[in-house]
């Protein structure tokens, strides 16, 4: 059998596995690609709140990438939940020692359920150490916000906003529209030129690790060759039907359906 496209996450574990590493190895393997890991942080958290956050020396952050990469390699990088500065530092640097390619940098800054999950003195280290190194950057808008210090207000924020992020050194900016209104409108900027991705804005309270779940996607995509335009198209895609299949669970705010394709083709079986 063929070896199937590998990505690299880097980020914290979601004890409630609906967001974080835990969405991430889950958005992968129904994408078709194997997903190995680096845990930054574990979280102990459900639907509703984060409770508790350990985060691991910087070092062991580092021994987990190395691991990876004298062994088993990777054809995309896929960060999420990185914590603090010195994390970020880490990552950077074995991103540049591996030569590593296809990065997609997910900036998570809070959780669904307004939790902080990046320290406000990283955010500097975030913009100025990992968004050069980025291909891809994923910001929703409050966290375009955060990253730039002013508000984001509509369609034409949104372009403005992926353009003062792309000079921070990206290959491509994506801001998401999910915190919008109407449509479900995603914005992705390349320093050319503005692309525009469209979907219906899903009624449902099981959003809880969308944001994973999306930029994992599109690392699956590019391991797997597609251009990032595809790559994004694509994972808005499958996004957008793992909301809309989603089940409820918690008493907050649920996880997305990562298995919908498996799931209905175990029951069309049975």
């Amino acid at each position: 059998m063929q070896t199937p496209p590998r990505v690299l996450v880097i980020a914290g574990s979601d004890s409630g596995a609906g967001a974080g590493i835990q969405a991430d190895l889950k958005t992968i393997s129904a994408l078709g690609a194997y997903a190995t890991t680096a845990i930054t942080a574990i979280t102990a958290q459900n639907t509703l709140r984060v409770t508790a956050v350990h985060e691991l020396p910087p070092e062991m952050v580092a021994a987990q990438i190395d691991a990876i990469m004298v062994d088993i390699g990777t054809d995309a990088v896929k960060t999420g939940m990185l914590a603090n500065a010195d994390i970020i530092r880490v990552v950077a640097d074995k991103i540049r020692e591996y030569n590593l390619t296809n990065v997609v940098v997910d900036p998570v800054m809070v959780a669904k359920s307004g939790d902080p999950l990046l320290r406000p003195d990283a955010v500097a280290a975030l913009r100025d150490l990992l968004f050069p190194l980025a291909t891809v950057v994923t910001p929703n808008i409050p966290e375009a916000e955060a990253l730039l210090g002013e508000k984001v207000i509509g369609l034409d924020g949104m372009r403005r906003a992926a353009e003062k992020i792309r000079q921070l050194g990206p290959q491509y900016v994506v801001v998401k529209g999910g915190h919008g209104e109407g449509p479900a409108i995603d914005v992705l900027y390349d320093g050319r030129e503005f692309r525009e991705f469209h979907g219906p804005r899903i009624n449902t309270t099981s959003t809880h690790g969308t944001g994973c779940t999306f930029a994992s996607a599109i690392a699956a995509g590019l391991a797997a060759g597609y251009p990032v335009p595809e790559a994004v198209g694509r994972a808005k895609e499958y996004l957008t039907e793992a909301l809309r299949r989603a089940f409820p669970l918690g008493r907050g705010k649920g996880p997305v359906n990562h298995f919908y394709r498996c799931w209905a083709e175990t029951a069309r079986r049975r």
